[in-house]
């Protein structure tokens, strides 16, 4: 393992890791890609928690259930192997593959500026969840903001009108009092 971090603000978060597996020192880890397994295509990984940044080299790894189990290079100790829970995993972001047009990443839509069709500031978006049926934009009152409410709004064709990365806004069909 390394401790030559890359530069912060090129660093994506694609993973958690959760546990050990085993005892050859293998970790359990929680993907953030679609599909969860497409994690394993990065063998260089920043892993980063709490201001510490260390970089490691994927061995190998697996999909067993519906949990990643990883083998980092050089680590061979369960007890070395449960130090590292809790730490993200990261990627630079020109390793992530390019999208197609209409489509982005979430780290693109957090902090966009969401505004409803009669020109109403909202919020901004302050995270995503996945919830199954269709992701959640999570947006919380910010200055300039219509009121204080934290709202909930289906990152769907139907809901999201258009997004402007350069304009660092989000237009939706979605009314202000719900």
């Amino acid at each position: 393992m390394n401790a030559t971090p890359a530069p912060a603000d090129d660093l994506i978060v694609i993973g958690k890791i959760v546990s050990v597996h085993g005892v050859r020192g293998e970790v359990k880890v929680f993907s953030f890609t679609d599909p969860i397994d497409n994690l394993l295509d990065y063998h260089r990984w920043t892993l980063r928690r709490d201001g510490e940044v260390r970089q490691v080299e994927l061995a190998s790894g697996r999909l067993q259930n519906k949990v990643l189990v990883a083998k980092l290079k050089g680590l061979d100790d369960r007890e070395e192997a449960r130090l590292l829970a809790g730490f993200e995993i990261c990627v630079l972001r020109s390793l992530l593959p390019d999208l197609t047009d209409g489509e982005y990443y979430w780290y693109q839509l957090k902090g966009l500026k969401v505004i409803d069709q009669a020109g109403q500031l909202l919020g901004r978006i302050d995270h995503l969840l996945e919830t199954g049926a269709n992701d959640v934009m999570v947006v919380k009152p910010c200055a300039d903001s219509l009121d204080d409410r934290e709202r909930l709004l289906p990152y769907t064709a139907h809901c999201v009108l258009t997004v402007d990365l350069a304009a660092g806004e989000m237009r939706v069909d979605w009314d202000a009092d719900f």
